[in-house]
């Protein structure tokens, strides 16, 4: 081969590897602004028409209360449209206007009319994508498939209905909206992450898809063809107790309405573990009206008033400034460099009394006592302070905690008045978390925890992530001092300022505290009506905290007390719970219960549900008969179960039975029942025994 033969090779190589590599690479490009979005749409073939890539948004995770109760969970709508111009001619203008009719019926607020003029104009004029309506759910979309044309699906009836909407719903309205909260960009492009949602978005938000959506005269629509799967978002467990919220928001609302207050927030936790069961935050936003639009529960900062006395008292005892046995003399009124304030009761004080009588009594003669103790070295007591953990975030889940003020020595802030003032919970401020935390730590053998809002991260119904509780200081202060605490705020509630809300049924530990609020003129000048801020903070059963909560409620109208306001909302929390949960009631055998020796008795029923509630209790019984329906007696000082003889055509005794055992069981035999009173059966209108006829009327009557 000569050589100029192979030059010519050569060079028809190099030009055909050359095209090769141009080739790839502008297949590539075409490729890369597919897939990443809008850019530039190409077409393939004469007719068809351009495609590209585009994001898919999955759905995202559940928001679920402590007993996976959803919270906040992801609705899927869809957006129905419809391409006319698919439809034969002849089936078009046959059933057209039934197809009207039917979407008229499903959504009467067009005509018929309306919608038929509207699906031939856009046939006419070549429209593929014609809206027919917003935001349809799962049920309705079936419906629409079921109409005349549409029945034929797309290609040949026009529906096109996998337009898919995911809606973040809360089911319960209002409730817990702001600790729930949200995660937005707003239009500066600014990331907002407002409570739970915002601080567990990433966990929620699952995994971006990717599908084709196909070029049209309007814009662009989903084809359907899906290129990789979206990945739902995790599940956010939370602490939450959906029950307990409910009777805390219920509570707070009801007496913010009745109080005519500007705000107010209640918090309940769990001692042990810090676990938040419920936060409840209400602002007035018109008469007898109140929404939950800002958390004052967590992001507030706030004058404790006398809630912040423990603290103090805490602080002397720790320093051995004095004994809690010491007496001071409350003589209603304490002045401290040129300014003073008086006792709750009208000025008069209650005379000379011991330091833990004061204490229960809220005077203010604490601030004449801080004075006394640590006016040469007031740094030693802020010092105590910081050790309680009251100076310093919580370091909680969610964004927004701001960190307690606390005046200190060399702040220009600082003078005479300061220590004073401070010791009875001015010149502080703390959200009602951190005081709450505080209070916590006490019912809690001095162990401060950091109150936690979610549990764990569950995926597919698999635990992913788990949130242990977290101890912020595991003593806060000597066991000598903190069990002469424990008695002195179980003191407040038997002698003290807190003695009207004492439970017959369990004991309660707890502090009131009443605030001035700043106006215009400060806290002496102060021009507001009744400016006040009520607050209660405690926990029970005393002996052995489960729980501890605190009520804040501000600008009350009616009374502006703590206990008044804001002591009576936690009483009806705690007794609420009390009633309701099993844990706090000491089983009817132990030898401890005064009610020990007595058996109790049952109403007759069905042998499952009185044995599972025999064995919660913990009451020993021998259980006679495995008969669906039982009833129960006493011999011997022991409970028996026996069986309930029911006949299949005897009208049933249901004497002694429960309203709803009573109607379940007359009514499975095809009677039809009417009742009278509350309780259990005492009468029944056919006689037991008696031949069953079906559809005859008998009368109950409960007592």
């Amino acid at each position: 081969m000569s050589k100029d033969r192979k030059y010519l090779y050569y060079r028809a190589y190099l030009i055909y590897f050359g095209f090769v590599i141009i080739m790839i690479a502008v297949l590539y490009s075409t490729f890369d602004l597919q897939l990443n979005g809008p850019g530039v749409a190409f077409e393939t073939k004469e007719g068809e028409l351009p495609t590209r890539v585009a994001d898919r948004i999955p759905r995202m995770g559940q928001i679920l209360d402590h007993n996976e109760v959803p919270l906040v969970t992801s609705i899927t709508f869809y957006d129905i449209y419809m391409d006319p111009t698919v439809v034969e001619e002849e089936l078009f203008d046959q059933k057209v206007g039934a197809l009207s009719q039917g979407l008229h019926r499903l959504y009467p607020d067009k005509p018929a009319y309306d919608y038929e003029r509207q699906i031939r104009k856009a046939r006419a004029n070549g429209v593929r994508y014609l809206l027919i309506r917003r935001k349809v759910t799962n049920e309705a979309r079936k419906k629409l498939r079921k109409l005349p044309i549409f029945e034929l699906g797309q290609m040949k009836g026009g529906i096109i209905d996998n337009v898919e909407v995911i809606m973040r719903k809360k089911p319960f309205g209002n409730l817990l909206n702001r600790t729930l909260g949200y995660y937005k960009i707003n239009d500066d492009s600014d990331t907002l992450r407002v409570g739970i949602e915002g601080a567990y978005y990433d966990y929620l938000k699952g995994e971006e898809g990717k599908e084709i959506e196909q070029r049209i005269s309007s814009g662009w629509k989903r084809t359907g063809k899906i290129i990789k799967d979206a990945v739902e978002g995790a599940d956010v467990v939370t602490t939450i107790d959906k029950e307990i919220q409910e009777v805390a928001h219920s509570e707070l609302e009801k007496q913010m309405i009745f109080m005519d207050a500007q705000h107010g927030s209640v918090i309940l936790m769990e001692v042990q573990t810090g676990y938040v069961r419920a936060v409840a935050n209400l602002t007035k936003i018109s008469k007898g009206k109140y929404a939950e639009n800002f958390n004052y529960a967590i992001g507030h900062l706030e004058v404790p008033g006398s809630t912040f006395k423990l603290a103090s008292i805490m602080a002397g005892l720790e320093d051995e400034r004095f004994k809690i046995t010491d007496k001071v003399n409350a003589s209603g009124r304490y002045n401290v460099g040129g300014d003073g304030m008086s006792d709750s009761n009208h000025g008069m004080g209650y005379g000379v009394i011991t330091i833990q009588k004061a204490f229960e009594k809220s005077s203010n003669v604490i601030l004449q006592l801080i004075n006394r103790s640590y006016r040469n070295d007031p740094e030693v007591f802020i010092k105590r302070l910081e050790q309680f953990g009251l100076t310093e975030k919580l370091g909680i889940d969610l964004e927004g905690e701001p960190r307690p003020k606390v005046s200190k020595p060399g702040d220009e802030n600082w003078s005479a008045l300061s220590l004073p003032w401070q010791a009875v919970g001015y010149e502080v401020m703390q959200t009602p978390l951190q005081t709450l935390a505080f209070y916590n730590a006490v019912a809690n053998k001095g162990k401060l925890v950091r109150p936690l809002f979610v549990e764990k991260i569950k995926r597919h119904g698999q635990v992913i992530k788990t949130f242990n509780p977290v101890v912020l200081n595991s003593e806060i202060c000597s066991s000598h001092t903190l069990q002469i605490l424990q008695r002195c705020l179980e003191g407040v509630m038997i002698r003290g300022t807190g003695k009207q809300l004492k439970s017959s049924l369990f004991t309660i530990a707890g502090k009131t505290g009443t605030a001035v609020l700043r106006g215009d003129g400060g806290y002496r000048n102060n021009t507001e009506a009744k400016a006040y801020q009520a607050s209660f903070v405690g926990y029970f059963p005393a002996k052995k905290p489960i729980y501890s909560c605190i009520v804040v409620i501000a600008r009350p109208v009616r009374a502006y007390y703590g206990a008044a306001v804001s002591g009576t909302v936690f009483a009806e929390i705690a007794n609420k719970i009390y009633a309701s949960s099993l844990q706090y009631h000491r089983a009817i055998n132990d030898p401890r219960n005064p009610l020990a020796t007595d058996v109790p008795s049952f109403k007759s029923g069905q042998s499952k549900d009185l044995t599972y509630l025999l064995k919660q209790l913990n009451v020993r019984y021998q259980q006679n008969s495995s008969s669906e329906w039982v009833q129960s007696d006493t011999t011997d000082q022991r409970l028996q179960i026996q069986r309930k003889p029911i006949l299949d055509k005897k009208v049933p005794n249901v004497s002694g039975m429960s309203a709803k055992d009573a109607v379940y069981l007359l009514e499975s035999r095809g009677l039809i029942v009417r009742l009278s009173g509350k309780g259990k059966v005492v009468h029944q209108s056919l006689t037991p025994g008696s031949a069953l006829v079906k559809g005859q009327l008998i009368h109950i009557k409960l007592n």
